[in-house]
């Protein structure tokens, strides 16, 4: 049916019927109220009011557009949240497939849209289709409501009730993926629903046709962090902190090459603005290496050094300098201390020439490395390894620090570096 023609049909031909539909339960149509829709708390639903319903469909069930209208009718008391009204609606003819002529979207759509988790499970259990995707977008219900937080009981209902958490789009893109997308770290803080997809099974390993994968939105919030406001600044490294450790814990690997970069390569690039976001990664086991081609296809440690190189030699400011040259020393600490041996990429080499200030002090920290290689290691550097590994995940610290050991033994397993938690991210 062309577009115009089904929005004429409903206007001049069942919407009569179904403002009488609402009437008879003493409510308007959402659509005409001039105030914003909230959950309403009508008395649409008293045995009175769904008495006169039951009589408005008797008397109009043999009405030409009587289907149109009862199955309109069911969009908009799904909308308000009305589940008995629904019930007697389905009862008398409602069609579970109808969409709304504009939206395309079905009474499943909309009770998930406005968060009516109850409608959600009575339609689901009256034989709507709980992945059935729109006309206009492609979104199932379950993609709707992983999008907002608000729509964590409709979520967490259309687990329960069976839907495929790992149903795709057919670019690839998942629930998981659209909840990842719709985050900003700021005006849309998600992180439960995408605890809940992932603790119900969704895939941390699904990827969309264009290469986005569930680490995409985070590479793209960090990027928004330079230059922006303090406080948003801190909101979107916390809302991408909370997700990457999410996610790991599921799983997924930020060192594993994607189409465009891996979350670990990003944050060694620029290792003094996501200082406490990479340190997370190595102590969680991240690779400092591509972990699905190796060193020769982006080693960390070669990008520190060329990062510390470009960066001294633009700026010689003593308190930019000192902190730079502070975390790069602590992410090469890590680095060391989640190995067993120190391998450098082959044929790698500094020229501290190249670099205008500080050329000494990067000229130390690249021979250490160079010993490090050359030397076998210590049994103290092979037991802290070890340690570190079994202590793992993240946070750290905290389970050193409640280890029967000496204080100097902690320290030497925490590198001498002070505690860190995610209330410093």
């Amino acid at each position: 049916m062309p577009f115009l023609h089904g929005f004429r049909w409903v206007i001049f031909e069942y919407q009569p019927l179904v403002d009488e539909i609402l009437g008879s339960l003493g409510i308007q149509d959402p659509e005409r109220q001039e105030t914003p829709l909230e959950s309403p708390c009508y008395p649409a639903e008293d045995d009175s009011r769904l008495l006169v319903l039951k009589e408005v469909l008797e008397r109009e069930r043999h009405s030409p557009f009587y289907q149109g209208g009862v199955s309109c009718a069911l969009l908009k008391v799904a909308e308000l949240g009305l589940v008995h009204a629904a019930e007697i609606l389905l009862q008398h003819g409602a069609d579970l497939t109808f969409e709304d002529p504009v939206t395309y979207y079905t009474a499943l759509h909309i009770a998930v849209l406005r968060n009516q988790p109850d409608v959600v499970e009575l339609l689901v259990r009256r034989g709507a289709d709980i992945n059935r995707r729109d006309r206009i977008h492609e979104s199932s219900p379950l993609d709707l409501a992983s999008e907002e937080p608000e729509r964590l009981p409709c979520l967490q209902r259309l687990l329960e009730l069976g839907a495929d958490v790992n149903a795709a789009d057919k670019i690839g893109k998942t629930a998981l993926l659209h909840a990842l997308a719709s985050s900003d770290g700021v005006q849309i803080y998600n992180i439960e629903n995408i605890r809940l997809l992932l603790e119900g099974g969704a895939d941390v390993k699904a990827a969309t046709e264009d290469g986005d994968t569930v680490f995409s939105s985070v590479i793209l919030l960090l990027g928004e962090t330079e230059g922006g406001e303090r406080e948003e600044v801190r909101m979107i490294n916390r809302f991408c902190f909370h997700v990457t450790r999410l996610l790991m814990a599921h799983g997924a690997d930020p060192s594993e090459c994607a189409s465009y970069e891996s979350l670990t390569h990003v944050c060694l690039k620029s290792f003094k603005l996501h200082f406490p976001l990479l340190r997370f990664l190595l102590e969680s086991g991240a690779s400092y290496n591509c972990s699905l081609h190796g060193p020769a296809c982006w080693s960390g440690l070669h990008i520190v050094f060329e990062r510390l190189c470009s960066h001294l030699s633009h700026s010689e400011d003593d308190s930019f300098s000192t902190d730079l040259l502070q975390k790069a020393e602590t992410v090469l600490e890590l680095m060391v201390a989640s190995s067993q041996t120190v391998h450098l990429p082959s044929n790698f080499e500094i020229n501290p020439d190249n670099c205008r200030f500080h050329g000494e002090k990067i000229k130390a920290l690249f021979n250490s490395l160079k010993q490090l290689e050359r030397s076998a290691q210590p049994l103290k550097h092979l037991c802290r390894v070890y340690i570190r590994q079994r202590l793992r995940p993240w946070p750290m610290d905290v389970k050193v620090k409640a280890l029967p050991l000496p204080d100097r033994l902690k320290g030497y397993l925490l590198l001498g570096h002070g505690s860190s938690s995610d209330e410093d991210i």
